[in-house]
């Protein structure tokens, strides 16, 4: 396995870091991963370990305010910005492929990213697979509001609180999560809040014009993005193909729970099935 980093500039000038790890000969395909919100494209070693030595390229990026890349910390100025810097980045792995078509792995908040990134640019992929995507849901009306106020006039206050042990039912994972410098640990900011929200509300009328083949897993138990809130957007997605897998009792990161082996299979069995020629 070779690994390479690199970086790339986004929205605004901020500076992005991406990395890939590459198998030895020509890859079978290839996948850019779109992490979640606080963490950072290096934790994803359970999928490279699995996925690299069965011939696929695998690529991250952190999302600008995360990991190794540039700007506020955790901080989503605008979630379109989130989708273009991710737009330039698979643009950057597609050339170093020929410019083929790849596939998207997009967790929570990076499922939002991914699923915006289909719908806008469907020619650049021949797939998608979600894990515990926030793709739809909703907050009460007050609560929306006060957001939208406080997003306004003081964007980078606390508001939501994320509780690492939601993450997985592993406490090696928890604590792994806890430690690494790499990760946030602090409220959700009003403004991040804010537009996660805000670009979730219209993926319900959008799903019906998504074509692209998609995959979604997603943990039964799952309280930081609730199966309930997916499930009507998951059912709108117009792809004929397509397919949805749901875990009973695991938490959010389906790749990091004790059952990991068996998700991670499901993954590898469906990219399995839907080789790059389709």
């Amino acid at each position: 396995m070779r690994h390479i980093e690199w970086s790339l500039t986004g929205h605004g000038g901020i500076a992005l870091h991406a990395q890939g790890w590459l198998p030895e000969n020509e890859p079978r395909d290839v996948i850019a991963i779109s992490h979640g919100y606080a963490e950072h494209g290096g934790r994803y070693g359970n999928l490279v370990d699995r996925l690299v030595p069965l011939g696929f390229a695998v690529y991250a990026m952190d999302h600008r305010g995360h990991g190794k890349s540039g700007g506020p910390r955790a901080f989503v100025d605008r979630m379109s910005h989130v989708i273009e810097d991710f737009h330039g980045f698979v643009g950057a792995v597609r050339a170093r492929h020929g410019g083929r078509p790849i596939k998207l792995v997009g967790h929570s908040m990076g499922g939002n990213v991914a699923f915006g990134y289909a719908l806008r640019w469907p020619e650049d992929l021949t797939g998608l697979a979600l894990s515990g995507p926030l793709i739809g849901g909703s907050v009460p009306t007050a609560q929306r509001l006060v957001l939208s106020i406080v997003s306004a006039i003081a964007p980078r206050t606390g508001m939501i609180e994320l509780p690492a042990e939601a993450v997985s039912r592993d406490p090696a994972v928890v604590k792994a999560y806890v430690d690494d410098p790499l990760v946030t640990n602090a409220k959700v900011s009003a403004r991040t809040a804010h537009e996660m929200f805000t670009s979730v509300s219209g993926y319900r009328d959008k799903a019906p014009t998504m074509m692209v083949p998609v995959l979604i897993q997603h943990g039964e138990a799952d309280s930081l993005v609730p199966l309930a809130g997916m499930r009507p957007v998951a059912e709108s997605i117009g792809a004929a193909d397509k397919t949805v897998i749901t875990y009973p009792g695991l938490y959010h990161e389906i790749f990091n729970e004790p059952e990991k082996d068996a998700v991670i299979g499901d993954l590898i069995a469906w990219l399995e099935a839907h080789p790059p020629s389709g």
